[in-house]
């Protein structure tokens, strides 16, 4: 009596073929990301590549990307000085309304998201979702009364009005998802409320942190509207700077351009140096609270 041998068919190396279905989703999906791409890129590499141009070659539409570079644009923003100097105020506001409000809400985030202090959180939104133009007349006449119009102080509180909601709305997911069981263990070897904050809850959200840091950050980089109404030609900045590029009679686009390219950096950076917490911190805040 014989056996048969049956032999396994060799792997060809090749992966079969999905459903006819799946591979049309897939090419749907690639083709709009690729659209969708292309639509956020182009005005960027647009404003990139006019900051090399002159005004006439910025204007000439057929002028695309095919061009003799120039620094001229660069190099008369940089001699006029007041890119620079505009530049350097908003990084002195946006470093200090973003850790002064990090240092309130942080903690009243903590206190909301672990006592369930449900009014606390209705009121937080409220203070989210009022028009900050609504305020403009009251603060202008508080600050003008008080002196402070012009000053790097009523800059730095009418972001920090924004700022402070905004990160307390971030984090209070945050707190609320972590395990209030490590808190219970602290306390039970002697910590306090709030030196098991300190030490247990913090560190752990140290991505949620970052997150609503950087965006609160980019908030008050960004700002115009505040800075047109409580700024001085000494205390403006970047957004008022690059409005002053625009004129009644004309538009000095290549100065423009090369002034939005240069604002563009610190925040590129910011977020490329932050990646690793701010897409943790946003997946967390996605499945917590």
């Amino acid at each position: 009596m014989s056996a048969t041998v049956t032999h396994a068919p060799r792997p060809t190396g090749r992966r079969p073929a999905g459903p006819p279905r799946r591979r049309n989703c897939s090419w749907l999906r690639g083709t709009a990301i690729t659209i969708v791409t292309l639509v956020f890129a182009l005005p960027v590499v647009w404003m990139f590549a006019a900051a090399f141009k002159t005004n006439v070659q910025v204007t000439d539409p057929s002028v695309g990307l095919w061009f003799r570079p120039t620094l001229d644009n660069f190099r008369s923003i940089v001699e006029a000085g007041q890119i620079l100097r505009s530049m350097g105020n908003s990084l002195l506001v946006g470093v200090i309304s973003t850790v002064l409000s990090a240092v309130i809400a942080v903690p009243a985030a903590w206190a909301v998201g672990r006592f369930d202090m449900h009014r606390t959180g209705s009121l937080i939104l409220v203070a989210r979702i009022v028009p900050a133009i609504s305020l403009l007349v009251p603060w202008y006449y508080l600050f003008a009364q008080l002196g402070l119009v012009g000053s790097y102080t009523v800059l730095i509180l009418s972001h920090m009005f924004v700022s402070v909601p905004l990160i307390m709305w971030i984090m209070i997911s945050f707190f609320a998802g972590l395990p209030v069981e490590l808190e219970e263990a602290a306390r039970t070897d002697g910590l306090s409320a709030f030196g098991a904050f300190w030490r247990i809850s913090l560190p752990l959200a140290a991505p949620g942190t970052a997150t609503a840091s950087l965006l609160a950050f980019v908030f008050s980089w960004n700002n115009f509207m505040f800075a047109l109404v409580f700024a001085d030609d000494i205390t403006q900045t970047v957004p008022v700077t690059l409005f002053n590029f625009i004129s009644y009679a004309s538009t000095d686009w290549g100065g423009l351009m090369a002034a939005s390219t240069l604002i563009t950096v610190p925040v590129v950076l910011a977020a490329v140096l932050g990646q690793k917490y701010l897409v943790s911190g946003l997946t967390s805040g996605a499945t917590k609270g």
